[in-house]
């Protein structure tokens, strides 16, 4: 009955491993007992947000009975060593498993709200609900040519991929957006099967990524993406550019686009009553000083993907998370310098550009991105970008800074992702993943999920719909997406946490394997790995240069050229 990881020691969790019946569990175990157990735990002795896939989903069943006010709720690359991370996957399966159990057994015992009946069954004769089936029925009709109503608080990636699907099924969507023109701090980077799956247009691709650089803390380079076919290749974006697209497509399918900050949200007191939202429109407004005009919009629905510092998120109190800073410079370099990243993107890694994260040099469409981030150390956040400067010094000399950006990144799931009739996606629901960053392709899937719910079950816009409907996405989200999470967490903490174990993480990156596995789960967004044998030969390489990078002097420092 206890969590899963909860009071257990990495031994235990090893011992764990084989019963998940993956020969990568073998493979990883003395990697993950060299871990102590409060390594996955927080500072209450509990398990971290990434691991328990957020409150919300201990406490399904809770919120069902529960008083309303009791109620829930930069990309980067995925450049990285699969080796603990594949075995990842089976605990975060078994961990699933048990949570599953926990939260049938409880919305069983506990009751569901008016929206859901419990059907009982004959078993040999007696009642019983160990075969109960659970009935999720559509909430109350609408008026005759009402719609739902539904406002998408937040018009990035998130909420303008939302918006544009509940417009395209005739919902009543507003899209409410403060700026227009924001050009948020992003590596930029999308995988290409986002290019299809959200019919982006080849031209707002920067640059087609084919080739990337991995830079050791003593400037050693790998280089990956040998395994990578011809037609494939890692896009770059320029915020302003994608998010613009995304949201002219959801107005041209019907959603209203405001330009307008909101300011307050006055919550339902009772039963289908509608949210009441004051906003500033800011109309044709340009400038930082723009006042608006106040405004209020009555909505059935909320949406908010209005980013780390959620605005809806604090409304409907659902609590803070860990974020990281991510700080940014454009520039402008020479040509034969920009030449040189036509195709090509790096990553560096190293105390010196961050204690936790990784640099990165980005290739734009003229310009290059070089930033950093880090969640550790926020106020020395200026010190990591002259380390990234410095370390690509010779890459980047007699560039010129065109901009400087900073924004905070979400780290885990927010405790509570929905309330009533309001849920989170997006960076506002803390959907960024870890070790890579990368959160652009996640915020629009999110959207886009979230919506597809909302349509399903308000039967197109015709009926109400409550939380119950509103968690039916939460559970389809952490059930598709939770191992990923989990995955790219442990390998954060198993590479991240030195710069010998960091000489370790670009070691491996220039085996074959890593390198296919790596950009294969990245590209089209599924955890690879099905060669038993390459994962624990993958397990045992990664045992031995843990070992050697922190049983030895570092090597020298090498110049890059």
């Amino acid at each position: 009955r206890r969590p899963f990881f909860h009071q257990r020691s990495s031994l235990d969790l090893c011992a764990t491993m084989p019963s998940l019946g993956s020969s990568t569990g073998l493979a990883v175990s003395a990697i993950l007992a060299a871990q102590p157990a409060s390594a996955f735990l927080n500072t209450a002795g509990t398990p971290s947000a990434a691991l328990r896939g957020g409150k919300q989903s201990q406490d399904v069943a809770q919120q069902h009975s529960a008083a309303p006010e009791a109620a829930g709720a930069t990309s980067g690359l995925a450049s990285v060593a699969p080796a603990a991370g594949l075995a990842a996957v089976g605990v975060a399966a078994a961990a699933a498993g048990r949570r599953t159990t926990r939260r049938r057994a409880a919305a069983l015992a506990s009751g569901l709200n008016s929206s859901a009946r419990i059907q009982s069954v004959k078993c040999r004769g007696e009642r019983s609900l160990a075969n109960a089936r659970i009935v999720v029925c559509a909430g109350n009709k609408l008026p005759e040519g009402r719609k739902l109503r539904v406002a998408v608080v937040g018009g990035g990636p998130a909420g303008a991929s939302a918006a544009d699907t509940l417009a395209r099924e005739g919902i009543e969507t507003y899209l409410i957006e403060r700026k227009l023109d924001n050009c948020k701090p992003c590596g930029g980077a999308i995988p290409l099967c986002m290019i299809d799956e959200f019919d982006l247009p080849r031209n707002i691709v920067d640059r087609e990524v084919k080739k990337m650089t991995m830079i050791s803390p003593t400037n050693k380079e790998v280089q990956i993406g040998q395994t990578l076919k011809d037609d494939e290749f890692i896009g770059m974006v320029r915020r302003e550019v994608l998010d613009d697209f995304l949201r002219q497509r959801a107005k041209e399918n019907g959603a209203q686009l405001i330009n307008g900050l909101m300011t307050h949200m006055s919550m339902p007191q009772k039963k289908d009553e509608a949210y009441v939202l004051t906003y500033s429109d800011y109309g044709g407004a340009e400038g930082t000083a723009r006042k608006g005009e106040k405004k209020t919009l009555e909505v059935d629905v909320i949406i908010g993907a209005d980013g780390a510092n959620s605005r809806v998120a604090k409304d409907i109190e659902a609590g803070d998370y860990e974020y990281a800073i991510a700080f940014q410079e454009r520039m402008s370099i020479p040509d034969d310098k920009m030449e040189y990243y036509k195709d090509r993107a790096e990553m560096y890694v190293g105390e010196d550009v961050s204690p936790d994260f990784y640099a990165w040099v980005f290739p734009k469409c003229d310009h290059v991105a070089v930033g950093t981030g880090t969640v550790v150390d926020k106020k020395g956040i200026q010190k990591y970008q002259q380390g990234i400067r410095d370390r690509a010094a010779t890459r980047i000399e007699g560039g010129e800074i065109l901009r400087v950006e900073a924004h905070p990144i979400p780290e885990h799931p927010r405790p509570w992702r929905v309330k009533d009739r309001a849920i989170l996606v997006g960076d506002a629901a803390g959907y960024v993943t870890k070790c890579s960053g990368e959160g652009i392709y996640f915020a629009a899937k999110s959207g886009r999920m979230c919506a597809e719910t909302i349509v399903k079950n308000s039967e197109r816009g015709s009926r109400m719909i409550d939380s119950a409907d509103l968690m039916e996405h939460i559970r389809e989200w952490d059930a598709k997406y939770g191992a990923t999470y989990l995955v790219l967490d442990l390998l954060q903490k198993v590479f991240y946490t030195s710069d010998a174990a960091r000489e370790s993480f670009v070691e491996l990156c220039d085996e074959t394997y890593v390198q296919k596995v790596t950009f294969d789960s990245y590209l089209y967004k599924t955890v690879q790995g099905n060669d038993p044998l390459g994962d624990l030969k993958l397990g045992l390489q990664t045992l031995t240069s843990l070992y050697k990078n922190n049983n030895k002097q570092p090597d020298p420092m090498r110049t890059l050229v």
